[in-house]
C-alpha cells in the first residue's frame, strides 16, 4: 500500500504538463527574484557590462532577466529530478554533441575528469551520465549551510549510484577516485582564494581559478572532458561534451597547472559565449583583480580591513 502511494506521488512529476508547469513556475520565480533580489541583479548587470561593453542597456537588461529565469527554471527542475526515474531522465535530456568523447574515455583505464560550469541545469549532467553510459559519477560539491536543504540535495545528487566528495580538502580523494578508473565531475567556473587558485584570463580578464581538474589530470594521466547541460529553445535539456582538453606536461608543475587550467577555462568561456543567458552571472567572478566592478564589495572589504587594523592597534596598546 505504501509503495503504491509513493508511485502515485512520483507519477505527476514526470508528465508533459508538469514539464510545462516547471518552466512557467520557474520563469515566475526568476522574475520575482530579478525584481526583489537587488544585490544579485546589480551583480549580473555589472558583470555583463564589464564583459560585453558593446552591449546596449536594453540587451543587458534582457539577458539579465533571462539569467534569473534560467535559474528559476533550474530550481524547479532540480526538485523534479528528485522524483524522476531513469527512463524519465533519458526522455528529458538528450546529447547535442560529443557522445563519443566520453564513451572513448570510459573505455580507457585511467579514469575521467568531467569539467563543468554553472550553466543551464548544471545538476542534470551528473544524473544523465549513469543513466545513459551505465557508469556512476563522483562529484565534488560544497556542503550546503542549511542541513535540511543539504540532506535533500545529497539524496538527489547520489541517485543512480552517484556519490559526493566534500569540497574541503578534496584533492586526495579526487585523485584516488580517478586512479580507480571512475568519473570525477568538478565545477570550475567560480572564484577561489589566491592560496588555492592560479591566475588565468577569463573573458580576457584576470581571475583566480581552481587548478583541481588540471592537477588530477596530471597526477592520474587522465583525460579532461568539458561537459555542460544547457537548455535549448524548445526547453529541452541537452548535454554537450567537448573534445578532451590537451594536457600539457613539462618539468614545471606550477606552469603546467596554469597552462592547463587556462585551457580548460577557455572551453568554459566558449560555451558561456554560446549561451550567455544561461550562465550564473550572479557570482562576483572578477572581484579579486577588478574590485571596481563591485563598489559595495570594495567598501565592505575596506571596512573589514579597517576593523582588523583597529583590533591589532588596540591589542598593541594594551600590551
Amino acid at each position: 500500500m505504501k509503495k503504491d502511494k509513493i508511485k502515485n506521488i512520483k507519477k505527476p512529476f514526470t508528465g508533459a504538463i508538469v514539464k510545462i508547469l516547471v518552466h512557467v513556475l520557474g520563469k515566475i520565480l526568476g522574475a520575482v527574484l530579478y525584481y526583489f533580489d537587488v544585490s544579485h541583479r546589480r551583480t549580473v548587470k555589472r558583470n555583463l557590462k564589464f564583459i560585453y561593453p558593446e552591449w546596449k542597456d536594453e540587451k543587458i537588461r534582457t539577458i539579465s532577466k533571462q539569467v534569473f529565469q534560467n535559474f528559476g527554471i533550474t530550481v524547479f527542475e532540480i526538485i523534479q529530478m528528485y522524483f524522476l526515474k531513469k527512463k524519465n531522465i533519458l526522455s528529458n535530456i538528450h546529447i547535442i554533441r560529443g557522445e563519443e568523447y566520453l564513451r572513448k574515455a570510459i573505455d580507457g583505464s585511467n579514469g575521467v575528469v568531467l569539467a563543468s560550469a554553472h550553466i543551464g541545469n548544471w545538476e542534470s549532467a551528473a544524473l544523465f551520465v549513469p543513466c545513459y553510459y551505465g557508469k556512476s559519477v563522483v562529484s565534488v560539491a560544497r556542503k550546503i549551510d542549511s542541513a535540511i536543504i543539504n540532506k535533500v540535495a545529497l539524496k538527489m545528487r547520489t541517485r543512480f549510484g552517484n556519490s559526493i566528495i566534500n569540497k574541503e580538502g578534496a584533492l586526495p580523494e579526487m585523485t584516488r577516485t580517478v586512479r580507480s578508473g571512475n568519473i570525477l565531475a568538478i565545477l570550475i567556473d567560480q572564484n577561489t582564494t589566491a592560496s588555492e587558485g592560479v591566475v588565468i584570463n577569463f573573458f580576457g580578464k584576470k581571475v583566480t581559478a581552481t587548478p583541481a581538474a588540471a592537477m588530477v589530470a596530471i597526477r592520474c594521466n587522465s583525460p579532461v572532458i568539458p561537459a555542460f547541460c544547457i537548455r535549448e529553445k524548445n526547453n529541452q535539456l541537452g548535454i554537450i561534451f567537448e573534445p578532451p582538453v590537451k594536457i600539457t606536461r613539462t618539468k614545471s608543475l606550477r606552469d603546467d597547472l596554469i597552462t592547463n587550467t587556462q585551457a580548460i577555462n577557455d572551453v568554459v568561456e566558449k560555451i558561456i559565449r554560446e549561451y550567455p543567458d544561461q550562465w550564473l552571472w550572479m557570482h562576483k567572478r572578477w572581484k579579486k583583480f577588478h574590485r571596481e566592478i563591485y563598489p559595495e564589495y570594495q567598501s565592505r572589504h575596506r571596512r573589514i580591513r579597517e576593523k582588523t587594523i583597529l583590533k591589532q592597534t588596540k591589542g598593541k596598546d594594551e600590551i
